[in-house]
């Protein structure tokens, strides 16, 4: 199972930057032409321009080498946006999904231990959005946050329920349910724009956040 500081992979062990095939052979080939300034009597340095276009040139024919290192990493995608589907029972029972998933996002495989550090550093998020709900014209921000931070969450929740012990799944599953149902009924009020309401399901919400933060711990 892989440790939270291995979670990001793609820092942990960084690509070697590829050998520019070719460089040294055009840079010896491309002659620089300098001119005399008739004011100064002095050489003129080359343009910016031009010495960023023979590295273009240089640069262009490894292309391809960024995208085949790329391929493997679990962060990136080289077809359509897959659509994520819980296989856990954390739906809701009258629609079927959750109000808030915004659709279309592309969510990297960060392991097990990834994903409860990430549900725990957004349960923090989701607490401190407060400050945000406070300031009363904002609803329309708070709404784009909590539907991203939430998705992030369903989505994380499910694999962690999926990885638990047999023992913790149901506890999870609970755990789960609580927050999501009570995060559909805020983002309903924030929808609305109802800042009494927006305030009194946030406040609700706050103490099973604090539980989501001490079970990821």
């Amino acid at each position: 199972m892989a440790t939270a500081a291995n979670s990001n992979a793609i820092f942990e062990t960084p690509p070697a930057i590829p050998k520019l095939c070719g460089f040294e052979k055009i840079r010896r080939k491309a002659k620089i032409c300098c001119y005399l300034d008739k004011k100064n009597d002095g050489i003129q340095e080359p343009s910016r321009r031009f010495v960023l276009s023979v590295a273009a040139f240089a640069l262009s024919g490894n292309a391809g080498v960024g995208n085949s290192m790329a391929g493997d990493n679990g962060f990136w995608i080289t077809g359509p946006i897959p659509v994520p589907h819980a296989v856990n029972d954390i739906n809701n029972k009258e629609t079927g999904t959750r109000s808030f998933l915004k659709k279309g996002l592309y969510i990297a495989n960060i392991g097990t231990k990834g994903r409860m550090h990430r549900l725990k550093r957004y349960a923090f998020d989701l607490i401190a959005m407060g400050d945000l709900i406070a300031q009363g014209d904002t609803l329309n921000y708070v709404r784009r946050y909590l539907r991203l931070k939430s998705t992030f969450m369903y989505h994380d929740f499910d694999r962690v329920i999926s990885a638990a012990l047999e023992d913790d799944k149901k506890s999870l599953t609970d755990l789960a349910n609580r927050l999501f149902d009570n995060v559909e009924k805020l983002e309903s009020a924030v929808r609305q724009q109802n800042l009494r309401q927006t305030e009194s399901f946030h406040q609700a919400t706050v103490s099973i956040l604090e539980e989501v933060m001490s079970r990821m711990a």
